[in-house]
């Protein structure tokens, strides 16, 4: 079984190199890399396009700034394995966590898989309790609109086989690309597991992105795909 990871990056030339090189060192065993800069400005993109694009696989960039679900979208057009994982560029998931989030595909139970921040004994870095309550609220409502019981709709990480993404017509451009695909995961009722992880958060001031915009734009995206 082949794994495509897509890695969407925008203005992490901090991290960029560092979170390559631990996807390359990953537990998995037949994998590719599909990197996707979303026009940075940061200077990530001249270092991708230096020294990091020989080692991964494929390499899109975008001229501008289109947002995690543009980006996204672009790395699944070009990717070609039976299971698909979304990696964050940021260093705020490990992927040391593959071998877990795959294990419930891999022995044939599960689908989807949802890595979970708040259903582990993993370490976690204590942060903004705003965001704790924030996520909760998404999650809660993305599971009465979809009754589905996650813990983290909100979730970096999430895994997918191929032929149940293959059935998503995907349209969010930013952050609520994680609530419309949650809804339209759900719709299709496949078996949906979650694996606990590890999660490094960020503070502002070391380049976290998303933002109280974002929250109210993905309470718009659970209800509009959700109830459409």
């Amino acid at each position: 079984m082949k794994f495509s990871i897509i890695i969407p990056c925008y203005n992490e030339v901090s991290t960029i190199r560092e979170i390559v090189a631990a996807v390359r060192a990953c537990p998995l065993e037949d994998f590719e890399i599909v990197l996707v800069d979303d026009g940075s400005t940061d200077g990530a993109r001249e270092l991708i396009r230096d020294s990091i694009a020989s080692q991964v696989d494929r390499v899109i960039f975008h001229e501008r700034n289109k947002g995690k679900g543009a980006a996204l979208r672009s790395g699944f057009s070009v990717c070609d394995g039976d299971v698909i994982i979304i990696q964050d560029a940021d260093l705020e998931y490990d992927p040391r966590d593959y071998t877990k989030l795959v294990a419930p595909i891999l022995s044939g139970k599960a689908d989807v898989v949802f890595g979970s921040r708040f259903i582990t004994g993993d370490p976690h870095r204590v942060l903004y309790f705003r965001h704790y309550l924030g996520n909760q609220f998404l999650t809660f409502l993305s599971n009465v609109c979809t009754d589905i019981n996650l813990t983290d709709m909100e979730t970096g990480y999430k895994v997918f086989r191929r032929e149940i993404l293959s059935q998503i017509q995907l349209e969010e451009n930013r952050f609520g690309f994680e609530p419309e695909i949650t809804a339209k995961i759900a719709k299709l009722r496949p078996r949906i597991y979650e694996v606990g992880i590890s999660y490094t958060g960020r503070t502002y001031e070391e380049g976290k992105k998303i933002t109280w915009k974002d929250g109210m734009r993905a309470i718009w995206c659970i209800l509009k795909y959700a109830l459409k």
